[in-house]
């Protein structure tokens, strides 16, 4: 097994007996919504052996467990990037972590920025699928067997039914929630206006510096992926004004009042929609380009 896995679930598993069977990835701004995880377990990143530290801005760097909308769960509130140095495996090692303690739905959530001009500041948007535009992947190096297979198909990498159990759930809740292609960047500098003109001619909608190296080793492990943005500004010459990340964080800070309410609304039907064969009636998913 992957170097340290065994060991950080074992330390994991020694503070709490709860096997949780949905994980849930917390992005810049949004930790607030482990704070509505019940009989809470929290766990530092520098008590789990193995686990790489959280230096960016807006991440807690904790994983807690408990029960949140009667499901139980393992919420990452903080997540390392390629940006901070890590190698890739580095920064799927806390999604290989949850895969080892029994999660087979994991709902990712990140801040980023609308490259799609029908996007605004505030919304929520579903990935439907993305361009790695990072060079990098942690299943890069030697396959480990133990964890999936050499060559893993990634042609749902944003699972259809868990999508449109999303709509849904925004639908009875009255939260709007667009949909789009989700560009990874490496970062730490944002994006300049030229590349986010070439995000746009390959088909991206969202760009962000997250979640493509988690969702990768995820669909390795045969985990079922839903990936929720909180779009906190417009990319880099949309608008004639400068990107701060102190903006990002505020304007994630706002949206994860509606983030919470959706994912208490959602969390309880995740294992059902990730069992179901088909996409349950609803909500059309969109036809990408």
């Amino acid at each position: 097994m992957t170097e340290g896995l065994a060991e950080a679930v074992g330390t994991i598993r020694a503070r709490t007996p709860l096997r949780p069977s949905v994980g849930v990835v917390l992005g810049s701004g949004l930790g607030g919504l482990a704070d509505a995880i019940e009989d809470a377990v929290e766990i530092g990143y520098e008590e789990i052996p193995g686990w790489p530290a959280s230096t960016a801005i807006g991440h807690a760097g904790q994983l807690v467990l408990g029960t949140f909308g009667g499901v139980p769960v393992a919420a990452m509130k903080g997540r390392a990037h390629l940006y901070e140095g890590h190698p890739p495996a580095k920064v799927a090692f806390g999604v290989r972590v949850l895969g080892t303690l029994g999660v087979r739905t994991l709902v990712l959530t990140n801040a980023c920025g609308a490259v799609d001009t029908s996007l605004s500041p505030g919304q929520l948007a579903l990935v439907s699928d993305h361009l790695n535009l990072q060079g990098s992947s942690p299943l890069v190096g030697a396959n480990d067997d133990e964890l999936g297979p050499r060559f893993p198909d990634m042609s749902d990498a944003y699972d259809p039914a868990l999508r449109v159990a999303a709509h849904e759930a925004a639908a009875r809740l009255g939260i709007p929630l667009g949909e789009g292609v989700y560009a990874a960047w490496l970062g730490p500098a944002f994006e300049t206006p030229a590349e986010i003109r070439m995000m746009r001619a390959l088909g991206a909608d969202l760009v962000g510096m997250s979640t493509v190296p988690e969702v990768l080793a995820a669909r390795h492990m045969g985990i079922r992926c839903l990936a929720i943005s909180c779009v906190t500004n417009m990319a880099a010459g949309v608008l004639p004004e400068p990107i701060e990340h102190e903006r990002v964080l505020e304007i994630g800070a706002r949206a994860a009042g509606s983030l919470t309410a959706l994912l208490r609304e959602l969390v309880p039907t995740l294992a059902f929609s990730a069992q179901s064969g088909n996409p349950p009636s609803g909500f059309p998913l969109r036809e990408d380009p």
